[in-house]
């Protein structure tokens, strides 16, 4: 039997993202009908205002133009992340901070990397690409001539997640003629086999499709609810659990063109610009500190009296469910996983597996047999690693000034393969064969941002004069480089206001 009808159950980015990517894959088929059923009762969360890189490939395929995103979403660009206070604050200053940007460490294409581990102290390891001078400066990625979704540097977005819903629901609808339909669904029919057959609305209404994906969100009504998938739980792993979310106003002028995570003593804080406000969040672990004190501390860095504050707070399950695709139902979003903000791995993920399920979507209902099993593999397998990579930041962490920074220490919290690979880093530097499945979404420049802006130590090995020779003038050629990019780069704000000033919908 032929897959023709399609429910996406629930909106906002994971939502209009899977109706994007099954728009794209299936359009061409006059037989499917893709419908998004959004409930009027359910606000999206709405907070993961921070991308990566990746979503200008998926941007570029629905047909998304990058001047209608930047207007549209009250976008600023994003060159990378900005880490503050995640080593000891009395061993290397309150301020210390590093990035973890979005360039290629090797832009010459020598991995310079055994030169830098001869002398760590003389240079951040970021120093190896233009990126993070061009973020401190507040430069824009782009210049004024640059072609979309391309810039000196490489780059992500800040989004107002609510337009940015918006406008991935207007393209899914004008380009690929997926249906909105507007329903509270509160049930769910299935067959002797335990396939969905049917929704059930509040209002009574009855909604059959074929195939069904659950973007409800934390509540996952239909891959929890009704199919009891098990959920994998990864507290013992991540141990953040809460976030307090707070918009303020843009402080100054100048738009910091990078995401700030400023670490406290039980979590930290992301501070996101937009053009017309701050998004910014409070994430902590409620073992190791209470809200009230979250509030205190969140007041603090805002700089404002705690009882000015009103945070929505977010308690945030943190783990994935055993199985993405069940039957005929797959999960995307928070109702498949979640993590916790840092790294922006929430939308890269929804993305990657929404693109995934298109890529693999069951054209006839018993394809699904022959697909299902290799989705499923590679999803979880991303979950492991995206959970490794956010853990990394916690676990190098020198800090000792609190019991949530000493219990992040523990290696026993670590999952096999990540404590396999820190020591064998700790013998020789991370390489690209570290990084063998495409499944790694973060891979090897990634990780050796965050290991060595993090103070991890790796045994340096000899290297010839010649190969010293090269990575000192890769070094100052980078250098030059950076200073080219920030007298030839214009404002972050300068850039966007002249986008806009010029704009032509």
């Amino acid at each position: 039997m032929k897959t023709r009808r399609i429910a996406i159950l629930g909106g906002g980015t994971a939502g209009w993202l899977a109706a994007n990517h099954l728009g794209y894959e299936l359009h061409a088929d006059p037989d499917v009908q893709i419908t998004v059923i959004e409930s009027a009762d359910v606000p999206i969360i709405g907070v993961g205002e921070g991308t990566v890189p990746a979503i200008k490939t998926s941007l570029r395929k629905f047909g998304i133009s990058e001047a209608d995103l930047i207007v549209a979403c009250d976008t600023t660009f994003k060159n990378g992340i900005k880490f503050q206070g995640w080593r000891d604050p009395a061993r290397h200053g309150e301020r210390h901070f590093y990035y973890h940007p979005f360039a290629s460490p090797f832009p010459a294409g020598l991995d310079i990397t055994p030169s830098w581990l001869e002398a760590p102290d003389a240079r951040p390891f970021s120093d190896v690409s233009i990126s993070t001078r061009v973020a401190e400066a507040g430069r824009c990625p782009k210049r004024i001539e640059s072609a979309p979704y391309v810039g000196d540097v490489d780059y992500a977005y800040h989004v107002n997640a609510h337009k940015f819903a918006a406008l991935l629901s207007a393209n899914a609808q004008r380009r690929f003629g997926v249906r909105h339909h507007i329903a509270t669904i509160v049930d769910a029919e299935r067959d002797e086999s335990g396939a969905i057959t049917a929704l059930k609305a509040k209002d009574g209404e009855r909604l059959p499709f074929d195939f069904y994906v659950d973007c409800s969100g934390f509540a996952s009504l239909l891959v929890h609810r009704h199919l009891k998938v098990p959920f994998v739980d990864k507290s013992h792993q991540i141990l953040t659990d809460t976030a307090l979310v707070q918009q303020v106003p843009l402080a100054g002028a100048e738009i910091p063109p990078y995401t700030l995570a400023q670490a406290h003593e039980a979590g930290w804080i992301w501070d996101i610009p937009v053009t017309q406000r701050r998004g910014t969040g409070f994430v902590y672990a409620s073992a190791f500190m209470s809200e009230a004190q979250a509030v205190q501390g969140f007041a603090r860095y805002l700089g404002v009296p705690p009882d000015s504050l009103s945070p929505r707070k977010i308690a945030m399950k943190i783990g994935y469910r055993q199985q993405a695709w069940v039957h005929n139902c797959a999960a995307l979003g928070l109702a498949q996983g979640f993590v916790e903000p840092l790294e922006a791995t929430s939308i890269l993920v929804t993305d990657f597996a929404a693109n995934l399920l298109s890529r693999n979507f069951p054209r006839q209902a018993g394809d699904a047999h022959a697909l299902r099993g290799g989705y499923n593999e590679a999803v979880a397998y991303t979950w492991e690693r995206i959970i490794d990579f956010v853990q990394l930041h916690y676990h190098l962490s020198d800090r000792t000034d609190s019991d949530f920074w000493r219990e992040n220490r523990r290696a026993d919290h670590l999952s096999d393969l990540l404590r396999e690979r820190l020591a064998r880093w700790a013998v020789r530097h991370p390489l690209k064969s570290d990084f063998a499945s495409r499944f790694d979404l973060f891979d090897v420049d990634n990780h050796l941002y965050v290991l060595y802006g993090m103070g991890f130590a790796t045994r340096p090995l000899p290297i010839s004069a010649d190969e010293r020779r090269e990575s000192l003038a890769q070094f100052g050629q980078v250098a030059q480089q950076a200073q080219a990019a920030i007298h030839g780069l214009p404002g972050h704000r300068e850039w966007l206001d002249g986008l806009r000033a010029a704009y032509q919908p």
